[in-house]
């Protein structure tokens, strides 16, 4: 008789074969054992990020390109890990990263913490059901914990201050990042970016341009717009590149000579029939620029190209012009200097055009931009980016989107608790009293879950070279006192009350994280089953795989 449950047959009968010939099919504890493994080893890959001590990771991507970063959710996508539970840590990361912004790391270790802590349960007969149920209670009390503990930020209290809790909080992202020695400069420039944008701070209205050379501290915040000078015509450099409360017509119309003939078809059978055709063409495209010249605009901006004659055509008359101008940069000029994106020159009103206090097109490095500034509708604004080497841009580029984002989950949900491992210590220390309330194999499990919790405080000790068990023994005395924001200090690699140090982020980071990682352990330990179908050989050995 056949061992597999699939293929077993009724009595004094063959086996009955359901799965598809060289279908893979394991189950039952040995499984949900080998996927705990996996996550495992995802999240080893990522252990040494964590914290201001936390080290870098150099990934050489398919075409050759480096990148090095410290961002869990960064390295985990980039690994391109195939193991399916595995992935599903490399999930939670990434819903971390687009939720909160920051915690990726976090989110994931503790996650794979808490599958680790569920082996001994599962080895010894346990059903997974019941670590389940366990964990799933342990996460709500730990949620409850943290919003009970959580500081509310007074919303009523003069901006200074305001200010002041954000760029801590920025600060605080930045602890763990390449440009953590100038955190501070950083951080008010984060709080000036998300402070310019209108109530819903939406992300994509803060535009990021690296420019190669020059220092960190180089780095300036727009506050308007500014891209890169698109490509250009002859007659470019004849143009005005300064005006003063200048008038932008904003068009999505192709302002070449070649676009009329490409939309119609034309058949002529004489010199001057070919004539009047070339003629039109010139004549539609004159209408075009001159119902331009018309609105008063003084900036032509567009989608599309804007061709040589055209060029010409505008510099003689004192106008700027700019064509391929990115979607994205359309967007921001539009956010911030109002007026519409026209699809025709036609009647342009005045209500459709955009106004702009200062435009000027300056050098930055060895490029050249173009400023849109003193909008009056200016609720967007530009980082530009400056650093030695591409890579290093791209790593400040990431920390600095973490730190935005953390600041406007800040401003929306107004609570802050400590970092440093404190809230962790603080959440072990509760659900290990609810766990001497609860009998049986309950208990256990909440105290797994709550032990598991360590590995944040633990790994930034380890990362940082110091010993963590002196570091943990003093922690849990301090935290079993009622002191709740004790947490690792790395200044002085010891234990101080990060409330106080200045070491805040919102609430919504760790509430996110507990939640998130109780999901993903919870998923991965009801799995008892793997069933991998083999790829479908058709059309001779060339064809798609139909089983999977």
């Amino acid at each position: 008789m056949h061992g597999n449950k699939f293929a077993r047959g009724m009595a004094g009968q063959g086996p009955m074969i359901l799965l598809k010939d060289g279908a893979e099919n394991a189950q039952g504890v040995t499984q949900v054992l080998s996927n705990i493994k996996a996550c495992q080893v995802a999240a080893d890959a990522i252990r040494t990020t964590l914290g201001p001590r936390g080290m870098d990771k150099l990934i050489i991507m398919p075409n050759g390109d480096p990148i090095v970063s410290n961002d869990g959710a960064t390295v985990l996508k980039n690994l391109e890990i195939v193991h399916p539970a595995a992935k599903t840590l490399v999930d939670i990361s990434a819903s971390q990263d687009s939720e909160v912004g920051d915690g990726t790391t976090t989110v994931t270790l503790i996650a794979a913490e808490i599958m680790k802590n569920a082996v001994p349960f599962l080895e010894d007969g346990v059903h997974p059901q019941l670590v389940v149920k366990a964990y799933r209670k342990a996460a709500n009390i730990a949620i409850e914990h943290v919003n009970s503990i959580a500081v509310k930020i007074d919303r009523g209290q003069d901006e200074s201050k305001t200010r002041n809790i954000l760029e801590k909080c920025a600060e605080t992202s930045m602890n763990s990042k390449l440009i953590s020695a100038d955190k501070k400069y950083f951080g008010k420039l984060v709080v000036d970016a998300v402070m310019s944008l209108d109530k819903l701070l939406p992300l994509s209205m803060i535009g990021m341009k690296k420019v190669p050379g020059g220092s960190l501290t180089d780095t300036t915040l727009v506050e308007g717009v500014a891209f890169k000078k698109t490509f250009s015509y002859a007659g470019f450099e004849m143009q005005e590149k300064r005006h003063k409360n200048a008038q932008i017509v904003l068009l999505n119309v192709e302002l070449e000579l070649k676009s009329e003939k490409e939309n119609a078809e034309v058949r002529v059978s004489n010199v001057d029939d070919y004539q009047s055709v070339v003629d039109a063409e010139w004549d539609i495209l004159y209408e075009k620029l001159e119902n331009c010249e018309k609105s008063g605009a003084k900036i032509v901006l567009s989608k599309l190209p804007i061709g040589d004659v055209a060029t010409q055509w505008f510099s003689d008359r004192g106008i700027f012009c700019a064509g391929r101008v990115g979607q994205g940069d359309m967007n921001r000029v539009q956010k911030a200097c109002g007026g519409s994106v026209q699809s025709t020159c036609n009647g342009l009103r005045q209500d459709a055009l955009g106004l702009c206090g200062t435009f000027e097109e300056k050098q930055v490095g060895n490029e050249r931009f173009n400023f849109f500034t003193d909008c009056p509708a200016a609720k967007t604004c530009t980082f530009i980016i400056r650093g030695g080497a591409k890579q290093f841009m791209d790593e400040t580029q990431r920390s600095l989107h973490d730190a935005i984002m953390i600041v406007r989950r800040a401003l929306r949900f107004d609570s802050i608790i400590a970092g440093g491992g404190a809230v962790e210590m603080d959440v072990m220390i509760r659900l290990k009293e609810y766990a001497r309330t609860v009998p049986g194999k309950e208990a256990n499990l909440i105290e797994a879950f709550a032990k598991a919790l360590e590995i944040i405080p633990r790994q930034l000790c380890v990362n940082a070279g110091i010993d963590a068990n002196d570091i943990l023994s003093e922690l849990r005395q301090r935290h079993s006192k009622g002191e709740t924001w004790a947490g690792v200090n790395l200044d002085i690699d010891s234990v101080s009350d990060n409330m106080e140090r200045c070491v805040w982020e919102p609430a919504l980071v760790k509430l996110n994280a507990i939640r998130a990682a109780g999901d993903a352990a919870a998923l991965i330990v009801s799995v008892d089953q793997t069933v991998k179908n083999k790829k479908s050989i058709v059309d001779g050995g060339r064809g798609r795989g139909r089983g999977r």
